[in-house]
């Protein structure tokens, strides 16, 4: 392993966030580079998202959501707006705009080269083509039908938020040939494309939805991976990372990671971040004590699951980077 690219956002300069609510943090999306070996850190692409595919006069939040990395193309969502770059030149190949569009979390390549749209704020998934059709929608709310809180002749892209959200999908992921989301409100995996049992997954807020081996790995927020078997779908494994650190560091928000080899996880961390929805943080009270703090560092981690230790970490505060939303490694090319 030489590197990986982490995609995340910096927030913006001066922004006090225990006064501020979450969707208007940040200012620009982030795509760096890690050498593992040094842990020296470069930053690859900046992107701020134009006027017309944002809330511009009421100071949106813009920051990249979770990527896919499929040979030399990277997909990465903001808020508002899909992107794909070619790698290692990331020069932006590809663009998607809808006003549909709302707190999107996760972009994937998807069927016969559409692409797959966790679209988080209208509690849906989205399937679209590079042109920007829409193919197909699926609710991710059981026994809600689609367009039922929401309306087709509103552009999304211009408010800021639709929280409270009912599911919240933050991630989109593909198994024989049927597409699954996760659910983060109901720490679960919704299979959208056939009737199957969701996968039960945690007693809080789940991200990731990585198949890798024939296995399916997913981060808890309050730091754990669930392993689950891809043919099963039933849990195998829970990997608390907290108990493989000394105890007196924070361990922060964990979402995004890698798979390395079936020993090894390279986990992302972001600030955690005051927010009044409770509920969310209530792991965070527990473990530390008080209300949650914005000063833990943004980072990334390997931990060797086998033996149970944190293997190294980087910081990513270095070069501006204050969320991780998903991470991958760089890919040998020919």
């Amino acid at each position: 392993m030489t590197g990986l690219f982490v995609v995340g956002g910096r927030q913006k300069a001066g922004v006090d966030t225990t006064k501020t609510d979450e969707w208007h943090h940040y200012g620009a999306g982030l795509i760096v580079c890690v050498d593992a070996e040094s842990g020296l850190v470069r930053p690859c692409a900046e992107h701020v998202s134009p006027p017309d595919a944002c809330a511009s006069e009421h100071d949106p939040s813009i920051l990249f959501k979770s990527g896919t990395l499929v040979g030399n193309l990277l997909y990465v969502p903001t808020q508002t707006e899909l992107l794909i770059y070619s790698i290692p030149s990331f020069e932006c190949v590809g663009y998607v705009s809808l006003p549909c569009f709302n707190d999107v979390h996760h972009v994937s390549p998807g069927p016969d080269g559409t692409l797959l749209v966790a679209n988080t704020g209208l509690d849906m998934v989205v399937e679209v083509t590079r042109d920007g059709v829409v193919r197909r929608e699926w609710s991710v709310v059981i026994g809600e039908p689609l367009w039922t809180r929401f309306s087709r002749d509103v552009d999304y892209r211009k408010k800021v938020t639709t929280k409270p959200h009912k599911s919240h999908p933050n991630h989109v992921f593909m198994l024989d040939g049927e597409i699954w989301a996760t659910r983060c409100n109901q720490h679960d995996a919704l299979c959208l494309t056939r009737e199957r049992p969701p996968i039960q997954l945690a007693d809080e807020l789940v991200h990731d939805g990585l198949v890798r081996n024939g296995r399916i790995y997913f981060t808890v927020v309050s730091g754990h991976v669930v392993i689950v078997d891809a043919a099963t779908l039933s849990v195998i494994r829970l990997c608390n990372l907290n108990e493989m650190y000394d105890g007196s560091t924070s361990i922060g928000w964990a979402r995004g990671l890698e798979v390395i080899d079936e020993d090894h996880l390279v986990v992302g961390f972001s600030r955690l971040r005051p927010t009044k929805w409770k509920q969310n943080i209530q792991w965070v009270k527990h473990k530390f004590g008080g209300e949650a703090s914005h000063l833990f560092p943004t980072r990334i981690a390997m931990f060797d699951i086998s033996r149970g230790r944190l293997c190294w970490e980087v910081d990513l505060e270095q070069v501006d980077m204050n969320a991780v939303f998903s991470v991958h490694r760089v890919p040998v090319m020919d």
